[in-house]
């Protein structure tokens, strides 16, 4: 069992029990149908550091469905092949789905065979940040939103090059914006 578990982690984006929220494509919000054009650039501070959003976890809720809310917010993660964005091929740009931060543009997505959105690079570096998640066993590198703190899913090193990185997304925290 210990072997299958190494396994499962090896080929998976995440390993972690089943939740009581709906977790099917259908049950979840559909990608809105949106364009570049509608995308506004970032805010950056004096610094040139990226502008934080935060909210009450009130009006996270009430922004966000059950699904998109435990993963954004409390780290959940979907099924496998079952988010509405792991299978789409169409050119665009991937955002954020709890501030809108344009995170991975389909250039750099590619199929991982794991069930969820893969991408091989962000937009920008500072778009994304990391931190050590040890959850069920494991130590692995949570990604992150930059500007509104969600949890979008994990980076692996066992990507494609030129980068070597696999940044396996969960699609209930994107939406997609396609290119015109």
């Amino acid at each position: 069992m210990k072997y299958l578990a190494v396994l499962l982690s090896l080929f998976a984006c995440h390993f972690a029990p089943s939740s009581d929220v709906p977790e099917s494509a259908a049950e979840a919000s559909a990608a809105p149908v949106l364009s570049t054009d509608t995308l506004a650039p970032p805010q950056y501070d004096s610094k040139h550091r990226l502008i934080r959003i935060t909210k009450p976890e009130a009006t996270w809720k009430r922004e966000l469905n059950a699904l998109e809310y435990n993963v954004l917010r409390e780290e959940g993660t979907e099924r496998a092949f079952t988010g509405d964005l792991w299978n789409n091929h169409e050119k665009g740009t991937f955002i954020c789905r709890g501030c809108g931060l344009p995170l991975f543009s389909s250039d750099a997505k590619f199929e991982s065979g794991t069930g969820w959105p893969s991408f091989w690079k962000p937009i920008k570096p500072e778009y994304v940040t990391e931190k050590q998640d040890r959850a069920y066993g494991m130590v692995r590198s949570e990604v992150e939103c930059a500007r509104c703190g969600g949890h979008l899913g994990h980076v692996f090193d066992d990507g494609p090059q030129p980068t070597g990185l696999r940044y396996c997304m969960n699609s209930v925290s994107m939406d997609f914006v396609r290119d015109r």
